[in-house]
């Protein structure tokens, strides 16, 4: 059997180097396309490749994907077999403060990726947004068929916003592409700017943690393992465009482009509080709560429904907060030490 090419865009990214091993270990050959930048800690995207490159099936590319050329001239030297464009400005709260860094890495980013595509077709394409683009949306849980038309943050407004310009590509060049919403993810090599690093480095050092909305808040925390294991058979769910117009009820199928959007999320809504005392009990201390109002841009609860996932792949995430959380910790204390 040939060996499959496949490009994923920000590779030495959390959720990307977890992919990325695990595509090695199935036997791609992986490009991986990262720029390093210091939105957080370079330091620990330079040790999550570093792994990578003792593969010999890993090629490594330094370099932004808004870069005019950069994702064409990889396109047409590679010929890949499928991509997962997974580089993105990331982070809700960061979106109010800098907004310009999501129009360029999230927008033009995708608008560069997709006009690589255009000229050098993959099998199949693959993009990450977020759970974010559900917003305002109060019934639970999420589903695809959703309407999302009133997102809270920029963050999540330029990830609806790649959905709409895949979705028009998809229909005008037939390029078949998935969009995959993925939930609160958490794990090992987690990043910093989130609440597993943050809750874990104070708790563990003695030291408040900020609880926001006063703890009323509940997330859909899907481990990261069981991420990218869902992208992962996503690849081979490869979507066709509807020869009548005609999608079964439940699939968010276009009915007019080989396009449609999966939730990857852990299935159940899980209150704040618990996460934290998850935490508490695998690293054996006890959290001082500093109790906050609600953040700008943030929503109460999140809550996947993983029905079309499973009908598409036949599989649902379903590692417990206990035991991801568990693994978490133990990952913190040899990457960053503490007792």
């Amino acid at each position: 059997m040939t060996q499959q090419t496949i490009l994923v865009t920000g590779a030495a990214g959390f959720i990307g180097f977890h992919l990325s091993q695990l595509l090695l270990g199935e036997g791609w050959k992986v490009v991986g396309l990262d720029s390093h930048n210091d939105y957080y800690d370079p330091a620990l995207k330079s040790a999550r490749e570093e792994q990578l490159r003792g593969h010999a099936d890993y090629r490594s590319v330094k370099g932004r994907v808004e870069e005019p050329g950069l994702l064409m001239e990889l396109f047409e030297t590679h010929k890949f077999d499928a991509v997962v464009h997974l580089a993105a400005q990331a982070g809700v709260r960061y979106s109010i403060e800098n907004p310009r860094a999501y129009t360029e890495a999230n927008l033009m980013g995708t608008f560069e990726l997709l006009e690589a595509a255009r000229a050098f077709p993959p099998k199949h394409l693959l993009l990450a947004s977020t759970s974010s683009v559900y917003g305002a949306n109060t019934k639970m849980p999420y589903r695809e068929t959703d309407q999302v038309d009133h997102q809270m943050s920029y963050y999540a407004a330029t990830k609806k916003a790649t959905e709409a310009m895949s979705h028009s590509y998809a229909h005008l060049f037939d390029l078949p592409v998935t969009m995959f919403r993925f939930f609160t993810v958490y794990g090992p090599w987690g990043r910093p700017d989130m609440a597993p690093y943050l809750f874990t480095s104070a708790i563990m050092a003695g030291e408040p943690i900020k609880v926001f909305n006063h703890g009323d808040m509940k997330r859909d925390f899907t481990f990261v393992k069981d991420l990218v294991r869902g992208i992962r058979l996503l690849i081979d769910a490869v979507p066709v465009r509807p020869t009548d117009g005609i999608v079964p009820e439940g699939d968010s199928l276009s009915p007019v482009a080989p396009w449609r959007v999966v939730n990857v999320g852990n299935g159940e809504s899980v209150p704040l509080m618990e996460f934290i005392g998850a935490i508490e009990r695998a690293s054996n201390h006890t959290a001082v709560k500093n109790m906050l109002p609600m953040q700008a841009g943030d929503v109460p609860a999140t809550w996947a429904d993983n029905t079309l996932l499973r009908k598409l792949t036949g599989y649902t995430p379903e590692t417990s907060v206990s035991d991801g959380i568990s693994q978490y910790v133990d990952w913190h204390r040899k990457y960053y030490g503490g007792a």
